[in-house]
């Protein structure tokens, strides 16, 4: 440059391309801000409807497994009501065995054993 004292209007002609350069930064940066922000809008509804489907899927494995433990309650009062009825069996029978032996102990006339 030469060395000749800057003219006023040259010193606003800078100025406004200095201040016409900021303009188009701040533009660009609008243009990109709202690409950003579509991007962003784009990925939060994919997201939620990520969501979503993991929701209605656990719901219906839910369902499914309660179904499941619920037949296996079912199962498992069959097999407790089939094991209380064979002990009780059990123990009409031995207390049956236990009648009949005091009368053959009483028909012999054999001391009575102490069940202890």
């Amino acid at each position: 440059m030469s060395d000749e004292p800057d003219s006023l209007i040259l010193r606003l002609l800078r100025d406004m391309r200095a201040e016409m350069a900021t303009r188009i930064d701040i533009s660009d940066l609008r243009s990109e801000m709202a690409s950003l922000g579509a991007d962003l809008r784009s990925e939060v509804h994919s997201l939620r409807a990520d969501v979503a489907s993991d929701i209605a899927t656990l719901q219906a494995e839910d369902k499914k497994t309660r179904k499941e433990l619920g037949e296996q309650i079912v199962g498992l009062r069959r097999a407790v009501m089939e094991y209380h009825s064979s002990v009780i069996g059990h123990g009409v029978l031995i207390s049956e065995l236990e009648a009949r032996m005091r009368r053959v102990e009483q028909h012999l006339d054999l001391p009575a054993m102490d069940p202890h």
